[in-house]
C-alpha cells in the first residue's frame, strides 16, 4: 500500500484526472463485542431514523447512527483541538465573552453556519460590526468564481459547506466537499425502562417547585397540591417508564468521501491554473486531516451508549468505474501533506492565513449568551 504524496494528490486533481475522489470505508462493532446494544440519535417522531439502503447490491434495513452534519462537526472539533494543541496552524475567528460561570469561547470551527453565521454577523472587530470590518467585507465578496477570500480565512466553509440564509439578498451556496455518515445494518429495536430510586425513599411534595434552588418548603404526603411532587425538583422516586431502548445491529459502517468534482467547481479568480490546482489539493488535504484526526483512531465515541471499535478500514483514491487504489495515511502524515501543499499554494500566490482574529459580541448578543449560560432552563428552546 502506497503513501499519499503531494505529487500523487496533485495528479489526481489534474485536468486529465481519472480519479473521482478520496473514499473511506470502515466497519465497526460495539466496544465489548459484536451484538452489543448501541444508542442511535433520537428524533421527536422516531425515536430513531430508519431507512432502506442498497448494500452490496441487496436492499437492507438500516438505522442512522450519525448524519453528515454531525460527522462534519466531529471533524471540525478535532481540527480545533489540533490547532489549540499546536499540531497544525489554521486561521480562525474567535469570539470570547466572560460570564459569571466562566468564559465562553466560539470559533470558526464552532459556528453552525460557518462564515455566514449569525454569531459573526452580530459581533464586532475593533468597534465595527463584523460585516463592515475589513475581514467581513473581504469574505462577503467570495463567490464560486473566486473563493480566495474564504480560502484565506474560512476554508472550512468550502470543505463542510455554507450558505448565508440570514442576510438579505442572494448569496452563493457552497456545497460540502467532504461527506461522512455512519449507519447500522439490520437493526433490531431494543426495549428499556428508565426510572430513579431515591436513596432514602423520600415522599411528599413541595409548596413551590420554582424555589427548588433556594428555600422550597416540604409538604408531607397527603397534603401536596397537584404539580408539586418532590420528583419535580430532583428528589423522590420515579417509577420505571418506557424509554427508547437502543438497537442491536449486524454491522456498523462508515462511508466518507472527498469530492474531486466538487473541488473542480471552485474557482480562484485570476490565479494561474497551477496555483488553483495547488489550492484545491490543499483543501482536499485539510479535509483528510479532519477525517484522520476525528476517525483515524481504533475506537470512536459517538454518544452515551454508542462506543464503537473499528474492525477494518480502507482509505483510497476512487477511479472511474469504482475501482479503489488503497492509500496509507495517518493524522500526522495528513498534517504534513496539508502543510506542504498550503505552503506551495502560498508561494504560487494563493495564501491561507494562520492567525486568530478576535471578535467581540454586540451587547445584544452578549446579553443573550450570558442569559443562556446562567439563567435559561436546561434544555429550553424557543
Amino acid at each position: 500500500m502506497k503513501k499519499l504524496t503531494a505529487e500523487r494528490l496533485l495528479a489526481a486533481l489534474s485536468e486529465n484526472r481519472r480519479e473521482t475522489g478520496i473514499v473511506i470505508h470502515a466497519v465497526y462493532q460495539p466496544v465489548g463485542g459484536r451484538g452489543g446494544k448501541i444508542m442511535p440519535p433520537t428524533y421527536p417522531d422516531g425515536p430513531y431514523l430508519l431507512e432502506d439502503r442498497w448494500i452490496d447490491g441487496v436492499k437492507q434495513k438500516t438505522v442512522v447512527l450519525d448524519q453528515a452534519p454531525s460527522q462534519a462537526n466531529r471533524a471540525e472539533e478535532a481540527l480545533l483541538l489540533a490547532r489549540d494543541t499546536g499540531r497544525l496552524e489554521l486561521p480562525i475567528f474567535e469570539l470570547s465573552l466572560q460570564t459569571d460561570v466562566g468564559p465562553v469561547r466560539l470559533t470558526s470551527l464552532d459556528f453552525p453556519h460557518r462564515y455566514a453565521d449569525a454569531y459573526l454577523r452580530d459581533s464586532e472587530i475593533d468597534g465595527k460590526r463584523f460585516d463592515a470590518s475589513e475581514y467581513g467585507q473581504a469574505i462577503r465578496k467570495a463567490t464560486v468564481n473566486d473563493v480566495r477570500p474564504l480560502y484565506a480565512r474560512e476554508p472550512y466553509s468550502l470543505i463542510y459547506g455554507a450558505w448565508d440564509s440570514h442576510r438579505k439578498g442572494r448569496w452563493p451556496k457552497f456545497a460540502r466537499l467532504y461527506t461522512s455518515m455512519m449507519y447500522g445494518l439490520d437493526p433490531e429495536i431494543g426495549d428499556r425502562r428508565g426510572g430513579r430510586m431515591d436513596p432514602t425513599n423520600l415522599t411528599g411534595g413541595v409548596d413551590d417547585a420554582s424555589k427548588a434552588e433556594q428555600d422550597w418548603k416540604f409538604v408531607p404526603h397527603g397534603e401536596k397540591a397537584k404539580g408539586t411532587k418532590l420528583s419535580e425538583i430532583g428528589h423522590g422516586n420515579i417509577a420505571p417508564n418506557k424509554t427508547h431502548g437502543g438497537v442491536t445491529v449486524r454491522e456498523i459502517r462508515r462511508d466518507a468521501w472527498i469530492s474531486f468534482a466538487g473541488l473542480e467547481r471552485l474557482r480562484f479568480g485570476d490565479a494561474s491554473p497551477e496555483a488553483a490546482q495547488l489550492a484545491r489539493a490543499t483543501l482536499a488535504a485539510l479535509a483528510l486531516v479532519g477525517d484522520r484526526l476525528a476517525f483515524g483512531r481504533p475506537s470512536l465515541w459517538l454518544r452515551s451508549g454508542c462506543d464503537l471499535a473499528r474492525q477494518s478500514e480502507v482509505v483510497g483514491l476512487e477511479r472511474e468505474g469504482g475501482e479503489v487504489e488503497p492509500i496509507e495515511i495517518d493524522a500526522a502524515e495528513a498534517i504534513a501533506l496539508f502543510t506542504r501543499l498550503r505552503d506551495q499554494a502560498a508561494a504560487a500566490g494563493i495564501v491561507m492565513e494562520t492567525t486568530v482574529v478576535p471578535v467581540t459580541p454586540t451587547k445584544q448578543l452578549a446579553d443573550a449568551i450570558r442569559f443562556a449560560v446562567t439563567q435559561a432552563a436546561p434544555g429550553s428552546a424557543d
